[in-house]
């Protein structure tokens, strides 16, 4: 008799703990990323395998590309909303923390710093007349804004979108989170994409806009630059700009004062700091924040589509126009100072990687003609051009 209501019990407790195992299974599977998934974060996830395979495949912008790229697979891990402070756009989180450097923006002037620091003026300064290229090429900024507007865009937005085509990645970052942070994450993601694939975009353009005489055209070997110069444009560079654009004081202040870090030549320890573990930690913060800013739900909008190709046609303009004022002021130049308009694509803000462009497709008609050094003059001047216009869309939109 006590046997039986001992096996009685036992059955009946062995039934509860199968219950009981039961529901708190069914629980535990609404919480995993496969009970989550939607199509949408499987698509993501597949542009963040993308972007790992281009970099680490074809070292596009593996520097930029690896980081966002993971961020992307880090933002679409589906996970139940139940305030478990995990995803990027949950108060408290960690990745929200993080993210706060891009909304706020205060990665972009950092990264600016160290930009400043690494970059040579001296081809620009040689040269300066190769500064109204780098002015040319900011037309696709404002050309993709007009566009913007006529697609419907306010006018806060377009400009936004407008600076992808400046092909500057912190300075659409900086923008963006300004004028539309709501766009932010597509904008982002656009603008480093587009500077990832220049050496796919560009060749076709500069070969179609450009005669085989144009292609073959010799430059004067740029002048010896003095240190006394290098030191003193870095100061006249930020009184000139941020007196008519105070609104670009945060990107134009950390890029002429990590450059008078470097040419000063007395604080060489500041300069390696800026250049180095500085610009290298700001990076990997603003790359995998930026890619998991991409959470599907967010992301995969007709907005972001739309910004997208706004963002191909702006540095396309950008391209195309820093090569016809090429052809154009050639047009008042005398014969043997006439400038290659090979180099007209290096006017965008895309450092140095245009600038290679330009070498590459100059060499393959001439492989003597070495134009990298002169390419280097618009292209540092993109950066200048390309934060100075941000500043413009800031002071009128803000």
């Amino acid at each position: 008799m006590l046997g039986s209501v001992l096996l009685q019990a036992a059955g009946a407790a062995h039934e509860s703990f199968l219950q009981f195992l039961g529901e708190n299974l069914e629980l535990f599977l609404t919480y995993t990323g496969v009970y989550n998934a939607t199509p949408g974060h499987i698509i993501m996830i597949l542009v963040g395998l993308l972007f790992i395979f281009l970099a680490i495949k074809y070292e596009f912008e593996p520097m930029l590309l690896i980081p966002i790229g993971f961020g992307i697979l880090i933002g679409n891990i589906p996970f139940k909303d139940a305030g478990l402070q995990v995803g990027i756009y949950e108060q408290g989180s960690v990745l929200n923390i993080l993210y706060q450097g891009v909304t706020s923006g205060w990665y972009p002037p950092l990264i600016f710093l160290g930009i400043g620091a690494m970059t040579d003026f001296s081809a620009l300064i040689s040269n300066p007349k190769l500064m109204l290229i780098g002015a040319a090429a900011q037309f696709g900024i404002f050309g993709a804004y007009i566009i913007a507007l006529q697609m419907g865009f306010e006018p806060n937005q377009a400009g936004a979108i407008g600076i992808i085509g400046g092909a500057d990645g912190p300075t659409a970052i900086f923008l963006s989170s300004k004028l539309a942070p709501n766009l932010m994450g597509a904008i982002a993601v656009s603008a480093y994409s587009y500077m990832a694939l220049v050496p796919i975009i560009q060749p076709p353009f500069m070969r179609l806009l450009t005669t085989k005489k144009e292609r073959l055209i010799r430059m004067k070997p740029p002048r010896a630059v003095s240190s006394t110069e290098k030191i003193v444009f870095p100061i006249v560079g930020l009184l000139l700009t941020c007196f008519l654009v105070p609104s670009g004081l945060p990107l134009l202040g950390m890029l002429f004062f990590g450059n008078l870090l470097k040419e000063s030549g007395v604080t060489r320890r500041l300069a390696e700091t800026a250049r180095g573990p500085l610009i290298d930690t700001i990076t990997i913060l603003l790359g995998i924040t930026v890619g998991a800013s991409t959470q599907a739900t967010q992301f995969l909008t007709l907005n972001s589509i739309k910004i997208f190709g706004l963002g191909a046609l702006s540095f396309v303009i950008a391209t195309c126009a820093g090569i016809l004022f090429v052809k154009f002021f050639n047009l008042f130049l005398k014969e043997g100072n006439k400038i290659n308009p090979l180099i007209g694509n290096s006017g965008v803000s895309a450092v140095p990687d245009s600038a290679r462009i330009s070498q590459n497709v100059g060499l393959e008609y001439d492989p003597t003609n070495y134009l990298l050094m002169h390419a280097m003059g618009p292209n540092v001047a993109g950066v200048i051009g390309s934060a100075v216009a941000a500043g413009i869309l800031l002071g009128f939109l803000a």
